[in-house]
């Protein structure tokens, strides 16, 4: 039996060769020509600061609308300025333009000083002490907490320990059930030697994090980003769309040890959360006494919180008036999609303006102040 041989159009092989050296040439000149890598411009005022936590308020050009502050808690292991990414791109801007009175707390870099900092201290100094900010300065009873991904575990643990202060709560992509199966992300936490790692580290790298989260889809996010790339390498404006995506991905603070001690261990492996056995600092977290008005929105396609780790919320919390929300999408794309600036600002506009009745209309946040 012959073995056939396996022919070569040489000729077309040469051109796309060609083309290719020309895409990357003429990329080249393009990357040259780029100034700063500009990321989460829309104005804001430093407002208060509190050791490595930074609390904004941004500065709404328009009408505010919605007389009820909202205080927008990010994850710990991202930038918050994913959801200011950039101007046609930004939820922030988005919720403004719908007259909305926005304030974001950016957790900042720990360093080596941090690594005793605890989970008691981000829910019960560090977020406490910007909500009591944000109702002194506003003359508010209450905030509306608006809660990202692990943010969002963060606002429900808060809202359940502290719900005389909030309005309304809104969790976005946000784990709640962490005995999920399906999530990469889930199944590597939960085989992890939490001591192992905070005694090793003391405070724990975010290349350490960050590696593992591009392990989750490895050629999709290592290799095939980079060679689609190449087909937007000389439109300068897709060119920054991609690079400030590669910024935020590889903008990973470090992570204080005992905090992420508990997390991992009270999270991942317990689900105490869930199970109503939490307990932060001396304080008993039970979701049955979060009452407030619910938002719950999970992304139908999202391979790093799944739907499944999300919807319980809508079973555990104690409110009588809350929404299972889907976004058909996955976890980035509720921040930066086209279709999230269309759907979901509007969207999460609406249901705070329905909730907001009775309260007076914001005022002017006093400047910065610091404590220690």
């Amino acid at each position: 039996m012959k073995t056939p041989f396996l022919t070569f159009d040489t000729k077309n092989i040469s051109k796309e060769l060609n083309d290719l050296g020309q895409k990357i040439l003429k990329g080249s000149e393009t990357i040259m020509g780029l100034e700063d890598i500009d990321v989460g411009v829309t104005p804001k005022d430093l407002v208060f600061q509190q050791d490595k936590m930074k609390l904004y308020h941004y500065k709404n050009e328009g009408k505010v609308t919605c007389p009820v502050p909202v205080l927008i808690v990010y994850a710990l292991v991202n930038k918050e300025y994913m959801l200011d990414i950039q101007p046609d791109r930004s939820i922030v801007r988005n919720l403004l333009n719908h007259g909305l009175d926005l304030y974001i707390i950016d957790w900042g870099y720990p360093t080596k000083a941090d690594m005793y900092v605890s989970l008691d201290d981000y829910i019960n100094v560090y977020l406490d002490d910007a909500v009591d900010f944000i109702r002194e300065s506003t003359h508010s009873d209450k905030v509306n907490l608006m809660g990202i991904c692990q943010g969002g575990t963060f606002s429900a643990m808060y809202s359940s320990i502290h719900p005389e202060k909030i309005k309304n709560l809104i969790t976005l992509v946000t784990p709640i059930d962490f005995s999920v199966k399906k999530g990469l992300l889930f199944n590597w936490s939960r085989n992890i030697n939490a001591d192992t790692l905070v005694d090793t580290y003391g405070v724990i790298p975010g290349d350490f994090l960050n590696n593992g989260f591009l392990m989750l889809m490895p050629i999709t996010l290592n290799v095939g980003k980079y060679v689609g790339m190449v087909d937007v390498i000389s439109d300068k404006e897709k060119l920054l769309n991609f690079m400030r995506m590669e910024k935020w991905i590889f903008d990973s603070p470090d992570q204080a040890g005992e905090c992420m001690r508990q997390f991992i261990k009270d999270m991942y492996q317990e689900n105490k959360l869930a199970k109503g056995t939490l307990k932060i600092g001396d304080k008993e977290v039970n979701l049955k006494n979060a009452t407030m008005p619910l938002l719950n929105i999970f992304a139908n396609a999202d391979h790093i919180v799944p739907p499944d780790a999300t919807k319980p919320l809508n079973d555990l919390i104690g409110s009588t008036d809350k929404e299972l929300y889907e976004f058909k999408g996955g976890h980035i794309g509720v921040f930066v999609g086209g279709k999230s600036q269309k759907e979901l600002a509007p969207a999460i506009s609406a249901w705070l303006h329905k909730r907001a009745d009775g309260e007076k209309h914001a005022k002017k946040a006093k400047p910065a102040t610091e404590s220690h």
